[in-house]
C-alpha cells in the first residue's frame, strides 16, 4: 500500500511539473515592470517635431494571456508644450508567440490650459532577450479628444518589460 501512495505521489508531482513547464511565459499571477521609449512618431500635425516621450508601466496578469497596467509618462513636446500623462489599459498576448495586442485609456496634462483624454490601440511584440525580460517594440495610435488635428498621433514604440513571478 505505501509503493502505491509513493508511486501515486511521484506521478503527481511529475504532472504538476509537466504543467509548469508548459504554461505561456504569459501566465496569470506574474507582475509586470515596464518602460518604454518613443519620439518616432508618424505625425500628420505641425504641432510636432523631434520629441521623446518616456513611460514607466506597472502591470499585473490576471488570467493567462491578459495583462492590466497603469502608467505614468512625460514628454518633452518637440514644437508643442511639454506634457506628463497618466493612464491605464490592457493587453491581450496572442498565444506564447509574444504577439499582443491593446488597448488603454489616458489622461494628457500639456499646460495650464490644456487637458486631454486620450485613448490609443497599439500592436506588439514581447521578444524575450531572458527567461523573464523582454525587449517590446510596438506601433500605437492615440486619439485625442479634444483636439484631433494637433494632437491625435501614430507611431512606433520600443520598450523593455521584465516579468516577475509570483
Amino acid at each position: 500500500m505505501m509503493i502505491v501512495g509513493l508511486t501515486m505521489a511521484i506521478a503527481a508531482q511529475a504532472q504538476y511539473y509537466n504543467y509548469q513547464k508548459l504554461r505561456t511565459p504569459f501566465h496569470e499571477n506574474k507582475i509586470f515592470v515596464g518602460s518604454s521609449l518613443s519620439g518616432f512618431d508618424f505625425n500628420y500635425s505641425d504641432m510636432e517635431d523631434v520629441k521623446i516621450d518616456l513611460k514607466a508601466q506597472l502591470g499585473y496578469l490576471f488570467f493567462d494571456n491578459v495583462l492590466g497596467y497603469g502608467e505614468v509618462g512625460y514628454n518633452n513636446g518637440g514644437k508643442g508644450p511639454h506634457s506628463i500623462s497618466v493612464g491605464a489599459g490592457f493587453r491581450y498576448y496572442i498565444e506564447q508567440n509574444g504577439l499582443f495586442i491593446g488597448a488603454k485609456l489616458g489622461f494628457i496634462h500639456a499646460h495650464k490650459s490644456y487637458n486631454d483624454l486620450m485613448p490609443g490601440v497599439e500592436i506588439g511584440y514581447a521578444y524575450f532577450l531572458s527567461r523573464s525580460v523582454t525587449l517590446e517594440p510596438a506601433i500605437y495610435y492615440n486619439q485625442s479628444i479634444k483636439n484631433h488635428s494637433d494632437y491625435s498621433n501614430i507611431g512606433v514604440r520600443i520598450g523593455l518589460g521584465i516579468y516577475l513571478n509570483d
